[in-house]
């Protein structure tokens, strides 16, 4: 069974980039009900003791859309801190030049595929097992990890992300993130690929 963690900040800490109600009810109902689901789908199946990513990589239909939910959510959440490094650093920022030639052009390439995604879904930079940067667009809960990439940081642009606190302001809520992302964390997670090279 998959066990949904509790945030590593108070539900006001994203406070006034993301509202304390956003943070309940994105997190407290909307990643639950994925997490409840998920449990009742995978119970006395081979999923059963699985850990959350192999089952999003192994699963397809209703299962992959409740699983791959889940463990999108808990990797956006777990990408913030209030207090933490706001701008890259170390080699993901050498990389980030190397691609995109500034992190403003990061920025802005995440939020066009944003702001260009139809419906719902997330906007991911992932690396490669070569360390190559890419940014994707996921509709619904389309997950890097099932095209074998490593996730660094996502932007959730279902509606119930940003609705209460930005409306139909979809630019403006990705903009709000890069105050709140810690690029500390996605740097971790783009060193840990090479750990085993």
């Amino acid at each position: 069974m998959v066990t949904q963690p509790s945030l590593p900040y108070s539900p006001d800490a994203l406070a006034p980039f993301i509202s304390e109600r956003t943070v309940s009810i994105h997190f407290g109902k909307h990643t639950k009900a994925y997490f409840d689901t998920t449990n009742q789908l995978i119970k006395g199946t081979e999923y059963e003791d699985m850990p959350l990513d192999e089952i999003v990589v192994k699963s397809d239909g209703i299962l992959f859309n409740n699983a791959s939910q889940a463990w999108n959510h808990i990797f956006y959440f777990f990408t913030f801190d209030p207090e933490g490094l706001h701008e890259p650093e170390g080699a993901l920022k050498r990389k980030i030049e190397e691609t995109f030639e500034s992190v403003d052009n990061l920025k802005e390439t995440m939020k066009e595929a944003g702001k260009t995604l139809f419906g719902s879904g997330w906007v991911w930079l992932s690396a490669d097992a070569d360390g190559k940067l890419i940014i994707t667009q996921g509709r619904n809960a389309e997950s890097p990890l099932k095209d074998g990439l490593t996730p660094l940081l996502c932007i959730d642009v279902w509606e119930h992300a940003y609705y209460l606190d930005y409306e139909n302001r979809r630019p403006d809520y990705i903009d709000a993130q890069w105050n709140i992302i810690d690029w500390k964390i996605a740097g971790q997670r783009y060193d840990n690929i090479f750990e085993d090279l």
